[in-house]
């Protein structure tokens, strides 16, 4: 298949790269500096601006499916603002190509610890995050009023780190999965196994999951 990846260079985005190749696609690489991208067979490193949503219609024209792992930092003081205009640059670009199919990288922010109160609601939440958090919840709600887009929503645990590659793991939709000691975490690389299983055969169109221990 041919997909194209924007944020491939980042902490979930190069997961993601490489769960694709190893799979045999394709992978045009959309980054702002492609001397971050080793060299492999499959990959097309092209160097893009998020923002410029004209030149990003060009670039991504004529694949199959977009992967948006876009962030523009968790340090980043404009991190909320920036997202938010990422997002709707990228959705307009995939839409002037005639890219219907989408995945995103979400966030665990909007998941429901339970009737009602999401993760984003808790008020031990760190306030580096909760930009970031809220900015996803922006974009699951700028996908949702697409009507011609088969967009597919991916949050992760409440905990994300670098681990082994088990594709073993649960699948849930809104709500945070924790294990039988309360704990919500999930290996970055079993979340790309997730993300590209979605692409490949897709089962959650135009739906939020998540996937977790």
């Amino acid at each position: 298949m041919k997909v194209v990846l924007l944020g491939a260079t980042g902490f979930v985005g190069s997961a993601l790269l490489k769960e694709a190749l190893d799979r045999g696609h394709r992978v045009t690489a959309i980054v702002r500096d492609p001397e971050k991208l080793d060299k492999r067979d499959g990959l097309i490193p092209r160097t893009g601006d998020v923002y410029d949503t004209a030149s990003l219609a060009g670039l991504v024209e004529g694949n199959d499916a977009l992967i948006s792992a876009f962030n523009p930092g968790w340090k980043n003081p404009n991190l909320y603002d920036d997202q938010v205009r990422g997002t709707r640059s990228i959705i307009e670009a995939a839409k002037k190509a005639g890219i219907k199919r989408v995945l995103w990288v979400g966030g665990a922010g909007g998941l429901e610890v339970k009737a009602g109160v999401r993760v984003v609601d808790d008020p031990a939440l760190p306030d580096w995050v909760r930009p970031g958090s809220l900015a996803t919840i922006d974009a699951l709600d700028q996908l949702r009023k697409e009507p011609d887009l088969e967009w597919t929503f991916l949050a992760p645990s409440a905990e994300m780190k670098p681990g082994e590659r088990t594709g073993k793991f649960r699948i849930g939709r809104d709500q945070l999965l924790v294990d039988s000691a309360g704990h919500s975490a999930i290996s970055v690389q079993d979340f790309a196994v997730a993300m590209i299983d979605e692409l490949e055969r897709p089962r959650h169109l135009r739906q939020r999951f998540t996937v977790g221990y």
